[in-house]
């Protein structure tokens, strides 16, 4: 038998027969096995360091006691920095810097003037990466045209780890970023354009609002059922209704709605400017008169209630006034081109558009779950060969990013419900699904983006129209027209010139029926024939306007 070998479920339909293991798995079949499995992996590397920081050659060229290598352990008020050059000879020992302008110039002044008394010819910045912390250390030397790196605290750990155990000071952080960054996991960080910056932060500010918005929904649950018992239960969905809340608010018990009455309740729906259905009504009077004891102190929750009632009511406009911001900035980039996809709307696109950045900084759609650790850990010595959970390290925001529009579109895609129930019946992990979902829409996302371009794909079948779909989600949010065609304007840019004809079909469908109707102010009735002009395409006359001498 051989030992240590982890047999898979899976492929235990091997080894059924009563033989022994080695007559049916001689050594070559291991060898074959071993090297598939590296194959499959990833391709021959040429060097073991990290692509991004890879500095041998520029220390081939400088010389290494002329390459200099500056290493900083930032804190939140003040940082500590030594310099070295590539064999480890202290230059400049550790000194501590406060985060003052004038600090972090004479940090700056000192790297230079050391520069010049050793005769350095080529100078790495090995910064620490901590949170936000070490922004303005990073800022500082990107501005005085510095080389300027980041080591992730992982690396700079393991490093301090193998010299020092569990000796932990600055000085030895200092030094395991030193040796982080003379063995490649320096790395280089991209600096983004502003409106990709913009972006981000929108979308980072939008899904704190959101997040915050759930918590509040959930407290107010939880005051609501101590005020009045089983009163949620009257409503399919507490929060859509309009009347829910604002009930209980001015009521405050199933007494004072017994007391109201029928009639009662529908004057109050209607000083809100609400129109209710008697059914509501009705079932909400009959919960009053089976509603059992309320907490003993009603004033004080119900003022609880309001205070965070206010709170929620007061965010709601601001998500929708910062997802009408997103869109703003998402139709000038080619991620909305992934509008075309069925699943994904304006605020997902965004949210991936802000998590992924230019999408020139990936070399192929590989880079993109490798950033996001969409990867099974792997565990692999000999003839040992296993694949665990997801790796922990990775971009934590763009996995969420990605795997929310993974679960939309198991949700909404046609193509990815069936594959999705295709793999459950097969008995597949719900979180691999996901996983294998979110893999395969960052492939199709990355051709649609880098390529500028739409192609046919079973996942857009039905195919969704962009521009239909930002002017609906524009009429959702009650955008201002002018933004709206400014928006439009920036999306028709984005399209492929071969798609026009095609974007131009739901435009004409809508302008028809707006024609048909005429009741009311109908704005999209003047922007929709500039916008199929600008696709190329005339507008259709309406039988309505034939028949209508004005």
């Amino acid at each position: 038998m051989i030992r240590g070998m982890r047999v898979e479920k899976e492929k235990s339909v091997f080894f059924s027969a009563t033989l022994p293991l080695g007559d049916f798995l001689p050594r070559r079949w291991f060898m074959a096995r071993r090297r598939r499995s590296s194959n499959r992996s990833q391709a021959p590397f040429a060097s073991v360091h990290k692509p991004r920081g890879h500095i041998t050659p520029r220390v081939q060229a400088a010389g290494p006691e002329h390459f200099g290598i500056v290493s900083v352990d930032c804190a939140k008020v003040r940082s500590k920095f030594l310099i070295a050059d590539y064999f480890g000879n202290l230059l400049q020992p550790p000194t501590w810097v406060e985060h003052t302008r004038a600090e972090l110039q004479h940090m700056v002044g000192l790297v230079r003037q050391t520069i010049d008394q050793h005769q350095l010819r080529d100078v790495v910045i090995a910064i620490e990466q901590t949170g936000t912390y070490h922004r303005p250390v990073q800022q500082v030397f990107r501005r005085a045209s510095f080389d300027t790196r980041l080591v992730h605290p992982f690396a700079s750990s393991r490093f301090r780890q193998a010299a020092d155990g569990d000796l932990k000071t600055d000085d030895k952080d200092l030094a395991g970023i030193f040796r982080a960054a003379v063995n490649g996991f320096g790395l280089q960080d991209p600096v983004w354009p502003d409106h990709y910056q913009q972006r981000q932060l929108l979308s980072r500010h939008r899904r704190d609002l959101v997040r915050k918005n759930a918590r509040l929904r959930c407290q107010i649950r939880e005051y609501l059922h101590a005020l009045m018992p089983g009163y949620a239960g009257c409503f399919s969905d507490l929060f859509d209704n309009p009347i829910a809340i604002t009930l209980a608010r001015q009521t405050g018990s199933a007494e004072a709605v017994r007391h109201a009455g029928l009639d009662g309740l529908r004057q109050l729906a209607r000083a809100n400017g609400s129109r209710v259905r008697h059914s509501t009504l009705a079932t909400i009077y009959a919960w009053a008169n089976t509603a059992p004891p309320a907490h003993p102190q009603p004033d004080l929750v119900r003022q609880f209630l309001a205070t965070l009632d206010d709170d929620r009511l007061s965010k709601s406009p601001q998500i929708s006034q910062l997802e009408q911001q997103c869109a703003h900035r998402l139709v000038s980039t080619p991620y909305v081109l992934l509008l075309a996809i069925p699943g994904i709307n304006v605020v997902s696109a965004a949210d991936v558009a802000g998590e992924l950045g230019p999408i020139d900084f990936y070399a192929h759609a590989n880079h993109i779950t490798g950033r996001a650790g969409l990867m099974p850990a792997r565990y692999q010595s000999d003839f040992v060969d296993r694949q665990g959970s997801l790796c922990h390290a990775g971009h934590r925001r763009l996995r969420v990013a990605l795997l929310q529009c993974a679960d939309n579109l198991i949700t909404h895609n046609h193509h990815f419900q069936v594959r999705s129930t295709h793999w459950r019946q097969r008995g597949k992990d719900p979180r691999w699904i996901h996983v294998k979902v979110a893999k395969s829409f960052s492939r199709i996302a990355y051709a649609f983006v880098a390529g500028r371009t739409l192609f046919p794909h079973p996942c857009c079948q039905p195919r969704h129209y962009i521009l239909d779909k930002l002017l609906e989600f524009h009429r959702l949010h009650d955008t201002p027209m002018p933004w709206v065609m400014l928006d439009i304007e920036a999306a028709t840019a984005q399209l492929p010139r071969r798609t026009y004809d095609e974007e131009a079909q739901p435009l004409h469908e809508r302008l028809h029926t707006i024609n048909a109707r005429r009741r009311g102010p109908q704005p999209l009735r003047d922007i929709l024939p500039i916008v199929l002009a600008r696709l190329g395409v005339a507008p259709l006359q309406s039988p309505a306007e034939d028949r209508d001498p004005g």
